[in-house]
């Protein structure tokens, strides 16, 4: 899942014992209630993607490579199955060592084709042939199954279902009068109800989030589909009911019609509270000074609790785009354009994450999220590392992002 374009068993012995030995240590391995998430909490939450198997997706594609091995993946050109059990153990010892409270599990991509009939598919969905279909199911399967591989960890980290508000077809019927928006729930809340021990609580219910893609309409007027998801849920109390539902969209830094006031920022933007979207990733270029693209500034979204006002959400990243993408030819600066956000600064030190995570402290939200894990896929990963948002262990970069986001999760705790 990514904002600006379209859609898109065993590890290898060594890696594991290294990599399992390393950070055995720092895990509690004890299992726990749900996190209850309230107002004067401080919650951190990474993207994460459980897209990847033999018959899912591949890393052939990416310039950065992750260190983890499973075998079943070499006949694809390498890489890990997402559903490998030493996988899933090494990903939540990661996350465990970082001091990551949740993650979000990404299901946002072809939903309809993933849940609807073949009937529903031939009427509304060209693109999804049987491979594609299978292929989608896969992936829906591997994020599926994190529930009880997760479970069966006792592992600390809760899961939040990230769920796909970016095609119309979603609210369409299918032959059994649900649409796919109303089954993709109902995959993850069966998981919910199962497995309640992984799940996060947020204003008394369980939380979900909604992706909507990049540039949204702010005319409700023009009936845009975020408008008309909203209308869905107001009319289905049965489902709004069970569900704290939170939506999500790209690069709302670009998008001044979302803003609660207009003009140039001079720090981060407040998203007006009527449409109360989350980022999924916003940019942030400490270094750039080139008008009219710099300077410009991450999103928020605060809310009203009973001991006042309070953030309730910002997003950091390791690396973000400039306006035009991560390649401009005519810039006076090739490779890059000249307000990419790069990973490195000097000595390979992590200064747009870094940035970042300065503006979290100073907003003290109540969930920040990290964007990303392990996304690994073009064409929204640049070529190399300075233009790939990837945390994971990989051939680019090392242990060197998770490190640095360890180290900045702490500093952020220590209010």
């Amino acid at each position: 899942m990514k904002p600006t374009l379209l859609p898109r068993k065993t590890v290898s012995l060594t890696i594991a014992v290294i990599f399992l030995s390393a950070w055995a240590a720092a895990s509690s391995w004890s299992p726990a209630g749900p996190l209850v998430v309230e107002a004067n909490s401080h919650v951190v939450v990474m993207e994460y993607e459980a897209w990847f198997g033999p018959q899912a997706v591949t890393f052939q594609g990416s310039s950065a490579r992750p260190l983890l091995q499973s075998a079943d993946m070499e006949a694809v050109g390498g890489g890990y199955d997402s559903a490998d059990p030493a996988v899933i153990r090494q990903h939540v010892l990661w996350m465990e060592d970082m001091g990551l409270d949740a993650v979000s599990i990404d299901l946002t991509n072809n939903v309809s084709c993933i849940f609807n009939s073949e009937w529903f598919i031939k009427k509304y969905v060209a693109n999804c042939t049987p491979w594609f279909r299978l292929y989608n199911q896969n992936i829906r399967n591997n994020t599926g199954n994190l529930y009880p591989a997760w479970s069966g960890l006792g592992t600390s980290p809760k899961l939040i279902p990230l769920l796909g508000g970016i095609d119309q077809n979603v609210l369409f019927k299918d032959l059994d009068g649900k649409t796919a928006f109303e089954k993709e729930i109902e995959y993850f809340g069966a998981r919910i109800r199962n497995y309640p021990n992984l799940n996060v609580i947020y204003q008394g219910k369980p939380l979900m989030l909604i992706y909507l893609g990049a540039a949204q309409d702010p005319n409700p007027s023009d009936n845009p589909l975020w408008f008309q998801i909203r209308k869905f849920l107001e009319k289905h109390p049965e489902i709004a009911s069970q569900f704290t539902f939170r939506m999500v969209a790209g690069y709302l830094d670009s998008q001044p019609g979302l803003w609660a006031k207009q003009g140039a920022p001079d720090g981060p933007i407040e998203i007006n509270p009527s449409y109360g979207f989350w980022s999924v990733v916003d940019r942030l270029d400490p270094t750039c000074t080139v008008a009219p693209f710099c300077p410009y500034y991450p999103t928020y979204n605060e809310i009203a609790t009973g001991d006042g006002a309070r953030v309730e959400n910002f997003t950091a990243s390791i690396a973000t785009a400039g306006q035009n993408g991560w390649g401009c030819p005519n810039s006076d600066a090739p490779p890059y354009c000249p307000d990419d956000a790069l990973r490195f600064g000097k000595d390979r030190a992590y200064i747009t994450f870094d940035a970042f995570m300065t503006y979290a402290r100073q907003l003290d939200p109540i969930f920040l999220l990290i964007d990303q894990f392990n996304e690994f896929t073009p064409p929204d990963e640049g070529w190399n590392a300075n233009t790939n948002d990837d945390i994971e262990p990989a051939n680019l970069w090392g242990l060197g992002a998770l490190n640095s986001v360890k180290q900045q999760i702490a500093i952020y705790r220590q209010r």
